[in-house]
């Protein structure tokens, strides 16, 4: 049977806990969960897993996999050392390796230890169409990620546009996907995804708007190369407890803890 452990207890991390639970990750059992603040998680009980703020603890509990749900300070701080523990790391703040550096030196750690960094697709789809059409001539990547009101509260789109009036789709961003995973590091994961999968972070574009007449997270990926053209739209639906996020992202790292797992895997 599989060791997880997940590195934050947030929406996602309850979520994917649940998923486990509930037999949908295949065969697995959650057997750490690593959190900043253990009093907030007291009243939490799964047999056979322990809470703690302690990482060494964490760590000595030799995890096959690691899920990170703790935003991009958790891939700074712990990618490196829960590779060198010899657990393989399933990170959703990828918009954390817009720092090259930190991408190098965990690329590093992946080659000395012998794990692996595993991206979910989470929010966007079409990642394994980009990667495969990156093992060729591809020219072009385009991403348009719009979101509703309600996703956008507490983020830098509140010093472009005034959120409470805003009546019509607006574009707050245009430009590179580096800078977006800059600009927005809890909203625009999935722009680092794409550009990992494809032609890197400074040659994809990306758009980003803030849509009061949607009601849910939506993305379009365009892509044109040597296997030909993409283009693929997705529409999220938003989690009740935290809008910047979709329920998408937690079955997505189910089903990648799944296959770890299953005697047949599909979309790799």
């Amino acid at each position: 049977m599989l060791k997880v452990g997940i590195i934050g207890y947030g929406t996602v991390g309850r979520d994917v806990a649940r998923s486990i639970a509930a037999g949908d990750a295949g065969d697995a059992r959650l057997d750490a969960v690593l959190v900043r603040d253990l009093e907030k998680v007291r009243d939490v009980s799964i047999p056979g897993c322990v809470f703690t703020d302690n990482t060494d603890e964490f760590l000595g509990k030799a995890l096959d996999v690691v899920v990170e749900a703790a935003g991009h300070n958790g891939v700074i701080a712990y990618a490196e050392p829960v590779l060198r523990s010899g657990s393989d790391f399933i990170v959703t703040s990828v918009g954390a390796f817009c720092d090259q550096e930190l991408y190098d030196r965990v690329v590093a750690a992946c080659r000395e230890s012998g794990r692996q960094v595993v991206v979910p697709s989470a929010a966007v789809a079409g990642l394994d169409r980009v990667a495969a059409g990156a093992q060729g001539r591809l020219d072009n990547v385009t991403l348009v990620t719009r979101k509703p009101v309600k996703a956008w509260r507490g983020t830098f789109a509140e010093e472009v546009v005034d959120l409470d009036t805003v009546a019509e789709p607006v574009c707050i961003f245009e430009g590179s996907a580096r800078d977006s995973a800059r600009t927005f590091p809890e909203s625009v994961n999935v722009s680092a995804a794409v550009s990992l999968a494809g032609i890197g972070f400074e040659k994809t574009a990306v758009n980003v708007y803030v849509d009061p007449t949607i009601n849910s997270n939506t993305h379009v990926v365009i892509a044109k190369g040597e296997f030909g053209e993409l283009k693929v739209e997705i529409s999220n639906t938003p989690s009740a407890t935290n809008p910047k996020t979709g329920y998408i992202v937690a079955m997505s790292i189910a089903k990648v803890i799944k296959g770890y797992t299953a005697p047949f895997v599909l979309g790799v």
